[in-house]
């Protein structure tokens, strides 16, 4: 890849970028804004992506957003990882999921139904945990008490 070209003022699709770059259930079309919006230095992208920097949930959104700030020039310190619950009341979601299914369900049904019921913890933790999301998500969902 090539040094890209920062352009000032806004891209024409900016309130497209600004709405993807906040979309809490797809941290891929996140990233994919903050990469986009990081060719752009004005204040506006710069608003986009610190709030991205500092508060998106999935680290690695964080880490782009950082890096497109220091390419634009701004002093900005990366901010540590996250340790612990990601979304708050994450065992809560998870246990009342796993209680609306019927007994003696397979793992996959869990995991669907996470996904359909709460998509935005389902991406957050699919995001950060990568290719460890599978054992991840199955040993809490058999950990996970419904009594």
């Amino acid at each position: 890849m090539g040094t890209l070209e920062v352009q000032s003022g806004l891209p024409s699709n900016y309130e497209q970028l600004k709405t993807s770059a906040n979309r809490t259930s797809n941290w891929r079309e996140r990233l994919d804004a903050v990469e986009q919006l990081g060719q752009w230095n004005s204040k506006q992208t710069i608003d986009v992506l610190t709030h991205r920097m500092y508060n998106d949930t999935v680290y690695k959104v964080q880490e782009a957003a950082f890096h497109k700030l220091k390419q634009l020039g701004e002093e900005v310190q990366l901010p540590p990882r996250k340790k612990g619950e990601l979304i708050k009341g994450l065992a809560k979601i998870l246990v009342r999921i796993k209680k609306s299914l019927p007994e003696g369900h397979s793992f996959e049904m869990f995991k669907e139904k996470l996904k359909k019921m709460r998509l935005d913890v389902y991406d957050t933790y699919e995001g950060d945990k990568g290719a460890d999301f599978d054992t991840w998500l199955e040993s809490t969902w058999a950990s996970l008490s419904t009594r």
